[in-house]
């Protein structure tokens, strides 16, 4: 029989664990009895530091299905996705929120598109946003059209990491080294085939967000730096227009004093509005350039990903196999790196 595990990454959700358990239970109940898949739930506690990581243990006690990998620490939401995604050996899965703003009843829907089309990933794509504010709704629209216009391939807009994939990508994923991923963007850089479903997003069933706007812009950052280049060929463009309109500014001034035509020496408030002006670039453009070299920077430390403390109902030997699999890749491959996650 083939298998299928939902991920779900959890950090202070002790008021939607129990809910979310029982909706996905249900649903892979009714997926093992239709479609003849066995069912799993991965749940990556994410450093939790209310009852989130109690609630879980006590799931995992009671339901074998239930797998339960403890983060040390909060390492955040894409690192604990992968996570997930290290600990799954399905061959399926799904990877969706704890929040159930991303309704897990879709999935045999999701799963039946991928059977008739053949398709290696279906991914969600958000008709609507309910219990969404305003703001969000518009930056996240304005940040995927963004992306996509800098990056060099195209990423689905209106999508989030809500998702349905075979084990060949989950295993192409696992090969990727890089830290503060983003997801969403890698799966579509991988390629594979894949297609959308798309579906309403509903409200929280409790609890908050716990991606503040601090965390979204900086989701966003690491997207823009991950995916293009183009923020500093951006920054290079914005230096020499810079350029352009101070020699410009200094023909004007030069010319119009030789002429009679302008009188440099009262245009204090003006000469100050330009310098502000062309600081203000340099200082984007500098911006721009030191987070790519703070990238760098945390790449070349190669540090885990995220550190495991403990693990529960989980198959220690597949994964000491996948990571034996890894370390021959990248001994074999010197273009390959090995997980960094273990």
């Amino acid at each position: 029989m083939q298998t299928l595990t939902v991920i779900i990454p959890c950090y202070n959700e002790e008021a939607v664990v129990d809910a979310a358990y029982e909706r996905v239970r249900a649903v892979l109940d009714l997926m093992e009895r239709d479609c003849g898949l066995r069912g799993a739930l991965l749940f990556v506690n994410d450093g939790s530091s209310d009852g989130t990581a109690q609630m879980l243990n006590a799931r995992a006690k009671k339901d074998e299905r239930v797998q339960v990998v403890h983060l040390s620490r909060n390492f955040g939401h894409q690192a604990a996705l992968s996570a997930g995604i290290s600990f799954c050996h399905s061959d399926y899965a799904v990877v969706m929120d704890a929040d159930l703003q991303d309704p897990p009843e879709v999935i045999p829907e999701m799963w039946r598109l991928m059977q008739e089309h053949e398709v290696d990933v279906v991914y969600g794509v958000r008709r609507e946003r309910k219990g969404d504010s305003w703001f969000k709704r518009t930056t996240a629209k304005v940040f995927y059209r963004v992306l996509n216009g800098m990056s060099d391939f195209h990423i689905p807009v209106d999508t989030g990491d809500f998702r349905l994939m075979k084990r060949e990508v989950l295993d192409a994923f696992r090969q990727l080294p890089e830290h503060n991923k983003y997801i969403r963007g890698l799966i579509s850089w991988m390629g594979f085939t894949q297609m959308p479903y798309e579906y309403n997003r509903q409200a929280r069933v409790a609890g908050e967000t716990k991606y503040s706007l601090g965390g979204m812009v900086s989701l966003a950052l690491n997207a823009m730096q991950y995916f293009s280049n183009k923020p500093l060929r951006l920054a290079m463009s914005l230096g020499y227009i810079a350029v352009l309109l101070a020699v410009l500014l200094g023909l004007w001034v030069f010319l119009g004093k030789l002429l009679g035509l302008t009188h440099p020496e009262t245009g204090w408030s003006s000469i100050i509005v330009v310098l502000t002006f062309f600081a203000g670039v340099q200082l984007i453009c500098l911006g721009m350039l030191s987070n790519y070299v703070a990238t760098i920077f945390d790449e070349v430390k190669r540090r885990p990903e995220y550190i495991v403390a403990r693990t529960i109902n989980i198959d220690e030997q597949k994964n000491k196999d996948s990571d034996r699999q890894r370390s021959t890749t990248a001994a074999t491959d010197p273009e390959a790196g090995a997980y960094p996650g273990q």
